[in-house]
């Protein structure tokens, strides 16, 4: 294998590695041995490629976020649609959510690429506020915000959604009927805004 290759594959499977122990742990809590050990390379590799821990962590992040936007896909005009989309994209994949919650845990103030990802949302925004016809970026990003909110929630806090559903949380079907509600609920949160604009 040329050398390249096995840099990248080795980088790959510490990514990896390192995705299913912060999300399982935290940046406080993860071990860079139990990565290093299932990524099957030294400890000394992980400072090699990514000079910290932390830096790792920041890494891992960044490789999810980037994922996650590619997989979810820019907001479109239907945004009850796009909420639906947002709660399937987090109910396949937990571990992107943990990862998020432990980073908004462990940092306070900057994070990782922050500029980079701050232009993402931008972006998001602008295509929200083309979409919604508002006339103002804040309307748009409030929206953008609680259409977040309502979609994660369920999988953010599953002892709530437990505490509040009772068993129709677990019964079979009752994911998809709280997926449906959700869309409800968005497109008629959304609609007030649609009407008052035409």
């Amino acid at each position: 294998m040329p050398r390249t290759e096995h840099l990248v594959g080795t980088r790959a499977l510490l990514l990896g590695a390192a995705r299913d122990e912060f999300a399982a742990h935290g940046m406080g809590g993860a071990r860079v041995g139990r990565i290093a050990e299932q990524a099957g390379v030294s400890k000394e590799r992980i400072y090699g490629y990514f000079g910290s821990k932390e830096k790792l962590f920041g890494a891992v992040i960044s490789e999810a976020l980037t994922e996650h936007a590619a997989l979810l896909g820019p907001p479109s005009a239907d945004l009850a649609d796009y909420a639906g989309r947002i709660y399937d994209l987090h109910r396949r994949n937990p571990q992107l959510l943990r990862l998020m919650m432990w980073e908004a845990l462990y940092y306070d103030g900057g994070l990782p690429n922050e500029q980079p990802r701050s232009a993402r949302y931008r972006d998001m925004v602008a295509t929200l506020s083309e979409a919604l016809g508002c006339e103002s970026d804040t309307e748009a990003a409030s929206t953008l915000l609680a259409l977040i909110g309502l979609a994660i929630l369920p999988t953010a806090f599953p002892q709530i959604t437990r505490l509040i559903l009772g068993p129709a949380a677990d019964a079979p079907g009752g994911d998809d009927e709280l997926r449906s509600h959700i869309v409800r609920l968005a497109r008629s949160m959304v609609a007030p805004s649609r009407d008052a604009l035409t």
